[in-house]
C-alpha cells in the first residue's frame, strides 16, 4: 500500500475552513439547514476530473476532510494516491456519511484537487516532451506566494527535478535552487564573469555555478569567457535571451530565430566543445513549453537542462462532486451515476 502525506503536513486553516469562510455560500446554507431540520441524510460522495490527468491534492483533501468535518470519525472514505494516472470521469475519490457532516467541505477539497491536478499534469507533459532532460520547476513568480508549497509539491508529483523556492520543496524536502539571476550581473555593472567570481567567492561548495550568459546578447562569447576562467568549476550555463531579440551569433532571419532559438543553443554547444569544454551543460530558459521542448527534441537541439515557469499554470483541469446514493440507495441528478473504481483505497 502507497504511503500519504499526513494531515499535518498542510498548513491547513481548520477553524475557518469548518466555519465556512472559504466555501460557496450555498454549500454553506446547505449545512445549516439539514442540522437545523434534523436531517440526517447518509450520502455516498463520488468526486471525478473531467479529463485524462495525473493526480494530485488528493492527500490535502483527506487531511480537509479528517480534521475540517463535524465529526470526520464518523466518515468513510477511500480514495486513489497523489501521482496515480487517472482517465477522463475516473471515480478518486468517494466521500460516505451524514451529509451535514461534510457539505461545506465541497469547494475547498475540489479546488484543492484541481490546482494540484493541473499543475502536476502540466509538468508531467513537460517532463515527457523533455526526453530525459531535466526540468526545473522556476514558475513561483507568476502566481501568489502562500501557494508555493503546494505548487512545489504538485510539480515534485508531476517528475520537476528541481524548485526554486524553499517553500516549494517544503513537502517533500528539498531545497530551492537556483544561481544567478540578471541583477546580480547588473550590480556588478553588467560584468557577468565578476558577478559568476562574487558568486564562487560566496557560496558553499556544494551549490553548483550556473552562469547566466545572456545579459549582453553574446551568449557564445560568454559562455567561452566564463568558461576559461573557471574551468571544471563551471557546472554550465543558462540562455535566457529575452524572445524579441536575436543573440548576435545567430544568423537566421526566420521568426524563430528570436530568443532561446535551436540556432543559439548549437552555436553555443559547438563553440564550448571546440575549445575543450565538453562538460559544461546547458541550460535553456525563457518562454519554453511543451510545444516548444517536442521541437527542440525533434531537432536534436543539444541542451541538458530547461527553466520552464509560467506556462505550468496555464492548463485547468476540474473536479465535480456528485452525490449518487442517499440512505443506501441510489440517488443522484440525471447525467450521474455511481462509478465504482476498484483501484480506490480505504483511508485508515
Amino acid at each position: 500500500m502507497k504511503g500519504r502525506l499526513p494531515p499535518e503536513a498542510f498548513m491547513i486553516p481548520v477553524e475557518r475552513i469548518r466555519e465556512g469562510y472559504y466555501t460557496d455560500q450555498y454549500f454553506n446554507r446547505t449545512r445549516d439547514i439539514l442540522e437545523r431540520d434534523g436531517n440526517n441524510a447518509r450520502v455516498l460522495m463520488q468526486v471525478f476530473a473531467r479529463r485524462q490527468s495525473l493526480l494530485c491534492g488528493i492527500d490535502q483533501a483527506i487531511g480537509i476532510l479528517q480534521r475540517c468535518a463535524d465529526h470526520s470519525r464518523d466518515l468513510t472514505i477511500h480514495a486513489l494516491h497523489d501521482g496515480d494516472r487517472i482517465s477522463r470521469n475516473e471515480t478518486v475519490l468517494t466521500i460516505e456519511g451524514m451529509y451535514a457532516v461534510f457539505a461545506h467541505l465541497e469547494t475547498v477539497y475540489l479546488g484543492v484537487l484541481a490546482r494540484g491536478t493541473s499543475i502536476a499534469s502540466s509538468v508531467h507533459e513537460v517532463v515527457d516532451a523533455a526526453r530525459g532532460r531535466t526540468v526545473f520547476f522556476f514558475a513561483s513568480r507568476f502566481d501568489h506566494y502562500l501557494v508555493q508549497s503546494f505548487d512545489g509539491y504538485a510539480a515534485h508529483i508531476g517528475g520537476a527535478h528541481g524548485v526554486s523556492t524553499d517553500a516549494n520543496g517544503e513537502l517533500f524536502g528539498q531545497p530551492g535552487i537556483g544561481t544567478i539571476p540578471h541583477g546580480l550581473i547588473a550590480a556588478y555593472g553588467g560584468d557577468t564573469l565578476e558577478a559568476c567570481k562574487a558568486f564562487v567567492r560566496h557560496m558553499s561548495g556544494d551549490v553548483e555555478l550556473i552562469a547566466l550568459v545572456d545579459f549582453n546578447n553574446d551568449c557564445v562569447g560568454t559562455s567561452l569567457q566564463v568558461a576559461r576562467h573557471f574551468g571544471r568549476t563551471l557546472w554550465g550555463v543558462r540562455l535566457d535571451t529575452a524572445g524579441d531579440i536575436r543573440d548576435v551569433s545567430v544568423t537566421g532571419r526566420e521568426p524563430d530565430s528570436y530568443g532561446v532559438c535551436p540556432e543559439l543553443v548549437f552555436r553555443v554547444r559547438e563553440a564550448l566543445d571546440r575549445e575543450g569544454f565538453t562538460w559544461v551543460r546547458i541550460v535553456v530558459s525563457g518562454g519554453f513549453n511543451r510545444q516548444k521542448l517536442e521541437r527542440f527534441i525533434e531537432l536534436g537541439v543539444p541542451f541538458d537542462a530547461v527553466g520552464v515557469g509560467s506556462a505550468f499554470y496555464r492548463s485547468r483541469i476540474d473536479f465535480t462532486a456528485d452525490v449518487v446514493m442517499v440512505n443506501g440507495k441510489t440517488c443522484a441528478k440525471k447525467g450521474r451515476t455511481l462509478r465504482p473504481n476498484d483501484r480506490l483505497e480505504k483511508v485508515q
